[in-house]
């Protein structure tokens, strides 16, 4: 039933190709949330009490779970948010040596507007509004960095968005990669094993936590090589034709790795938040 109830969610979408649907999102901010200084923690509540100078009516931030949505609900409130839709992702062919440069020209990429947000958040001098609405990309991009389709595209496919699939008894016409990586691929890695927020150590923090924006997108485009490599018989770059059934056996391999991607999201988070804010 759970299931059910996810697709339903995730088909519902009006815009599937920019959204790490809302569980996953909430999981990177919550993970973030438990391992930033409580100065940080104090920080980012100061900044979410002036929501309002955003002028964003109906898509709340009152907490960091809240906040890491609102960069996907704006996208309801009209032409006044539209330029920041392609900050969401960043197309990297995974058939050519990793280069996001012609992705992310005039700094429209993810990664780039990462280190743009970071950037914004440590000028204490910038104006208030533009360091909440700095902090509200950043909590969501991060998010959105770690999902391999966010980073990469096969074949022109605009990150997994034509590339059909079946996903077990899912058939429906609407199913596609990109969207099972964000909704029901994300739903079953999250609530699989342990409590996923508390699921790793000290070491942990500093090993999946670390590296550079850039080294992030790379890691992203990596996993997205070896997904499209399982779809294609161990050909990542084997033109996919028709409908594509995602196996179980694919499922059970994806699970983990979408699980380590999310768990990476939310370190990563904390500790941008904390070089910014402390």
């Amino acid at each position: 039933m759970r299931l059910l109830l996810v697709l339903a969610a995730l088909l519902g979408f009006a815009a599937p190709a920019n959204a790490y649907w809302e569980y996953g999102h909430q999981t990177v901010a919550a993970i973030a949330w438990r391992n930033v200084t409580p100065a940080t923690r104090t920080k980012i509540g100061q900044l979410l009490r002036h929501t309002d100078l955003l002028k964003t009516e109906g898509c709340p931030a009152t907490n960091i779970e809240e906040a890491s949505v609102w960069a996907d609900c704006i996208k309801k409130l009209g032409s006044d948010w539209r330029y920041a839709s392609v900050w969401h992702y960043q197309d990297a062919d995974v058939c050519k040596p990793f280069d996001v440069t012609a992705e992310c020209k005039d700094g429209n990429c993810v990664s780039a507007q990462i280190e743009r947000d970071v950037k914004i958040l440590k000028d204490r001098k910038a104006p208030q509004v533009e360091r909440v609405k700095a902090l509200l990309f950043l909590v969501h991009f991060v998010g959105d960095i770690g999902q391999p389709l966010h980073g990469a595209e096969h074949d022109h496919d605009a990150g997994g968005n034509k590339a059909m699939v079946s996903y077990g008894i899912y058939t429906t016409d609407r199913l596609n990669l990109h969207s099972v990586w964000d909704g029901l691929l994300a739903e079953r890695a999250i609530t699989s094993g342990p409590d996923i927020v508390r699921t790793y150590g000290r070491k942990d923090r500093a090993a999946l936590g670390g590296g550079t924006v850039q080294d992030w997108g790379k890691d992203s485009w990596e996993l997205a090589r070896t997904v499209y490599a399982d779809l294609n018989g161990g050909d990542a770059c084997k033109p996919i034709t028709g409908r594509v059934a995602i196996s179980e056996a694919m499922i059970e391999k994806w699970v983990p790795e979408a699980r380590t991607q999310v768990i990476k999201g939310g370190l990563r988070l904390a500790r941008l938040l904390d070089e910014a804010l402390a």
